[in-house]
């Protein structure tokens, strides 16, 4: 059976069963996308069990087949058939190129022939920021007319958590306020310095607490995570739980080294938490003067931003209101309009 509609949404990563930004990029606009223009959409996924790596042969083979009826093919989660050229690809950043050593070599590899087939053949790239759309044109010499940037937005539900005490309690983190980290255990994210200064903020009263699995095609970089006074790790926070986990928090910190785009500092915001971040990447253009700046390469400077941030009430007060003000014009309701204009914007074309 062949898609009639104009544009086919590949929901792939949004059959995954653990969720992290990409997922949820993906099931929010393959959600809103079909409800804002029902004619012009319709979604194709494979089975749950092909939503991983298992699906990349589904996705190279059976989704053109699936799809051969639409004019356009809208991929929101990074990937997509080489051979298409009616593909819209909506690339979240270019970390495999910019620095391999964070994946595997398949993962790497496999990667770096994706984002040079987007740059060569895709009809369209959509990404979550400015820096990321001038990486596709400077890094892989893909045509500015080809691009366009939409920022990424916060659902509502962060902003309305309600009492975050029962889950603190059921995470044991109710004794002391905690700086948390939301993010995959990978050298990107850079978790490896929370452990670091996690005994200076113990010492002032303040726990880190680190939400986020691992995944087997982005190494570890966090081998002290067993020491004395280590961050403590939370797993795999399930995604009902994160609104009141953020909410929960005294501070954000996201000391990351590179970021497409920053999904758990507009989060944090919409929660009304403070952000202690860095200005890799997008995150100046997502953050804005919302946040705290500190260096990833200086644990001391990090720790005393993380202290000001969760214990300086008029620093955390100015924080939370411009962070909830930035949440607050970020919606998904707006990011799906847009995305839908460029998409549409396609369908006109000769």
């Amino acid at each position: 059976m062949s898609v009639t509609a104009p544009i086919a949404i590949n929901a792939r990563a949004a059959q995954r069963a653990e969720t992290g930004g990409v997922e949820r990029v993906v099931a929010e606009l393959a959600a809103r996308l079909p409800a804002l223009a029902p004619d012009r959409y319709r979604l194709v996924a494979p089975p749950p069990a092909l939503a991983h790596r298992a699906g990349h042969a589904w996705e190279q083979a059976a989704l053109p087949l699936i799809a051969r009826g639409a004019e356009v093919l809208f991929c929101p989660g990074n990937t997509a058939p080489l051979a298409g050229r009616r593909n819209a690809v909506l690339v979240h950043d270019l970390a495999p190129l910019v620095e391999p050593t964070w994946y595997t070599r398949a993962y790497r590899a496999w990667h770096r022939v994706q984002l040079r087939a987007v740059a060569a053949r895709a009809r369209l790239a959509i990404t979550p920021s400015e820096f990321v759309r001038r990486e596709l044109t400077d890094r892989l010499g893909m045509a500015p007319e080809r691009t366009v940037a939409v920022p990424l937005a916060v659902d509502g539900r962060f902003a309305t958590a309600g009492d975050p005490l029962p889950l603190r309690r059921r995470l044991g983190l109710a004794d002391r306020p905690y700086v948390l980290a939301v993010g995959t255990d990978t050298a990107r994210k850079n978790l490896a310095l929370l452990d670091a200064i996690a005994p200076r903020l113990a010492a002032a009263g303040l726990d880190v607490a680190i939400a986020g699995g691992a995944r087997d095609y982005m190494p570890s970089a966090t081998a002290g995570a067993a020491a004395p006074g280590a961050a403590r790790r939370l797993g795999y926070v399930a995604e009902a739980d994160l609104p009141a986990l953020y909410a929960g928090a005294a501070a954000l910190a996201l000391p990351s080294r590179y970021e497409g785009f920053g999904l758990p500092c507009l989060e944090a915001m919409a929660a009304g938490t403070p952000v202690v971040t860095t200005r890799a990447g997008a995150l100046p253009e997502t953050c804005g003067d919302a946040a705290l700046y500190a260096d990833p390469d200086d644990p001391a400077g990090f720790a005393e931003a993380c202290l000001a941030a969760a214990n300086d009430p008029s620093l955390g007060a100015r924080l939370t209101a411009a962070g909830r003000v930035r949440a607050g014009a970020r919606t998904w309701t707006l990011t799906a309009e847009r995305v839908d204009a460029a998409l549409g914007a396609l369908l006109a074309l000769p």
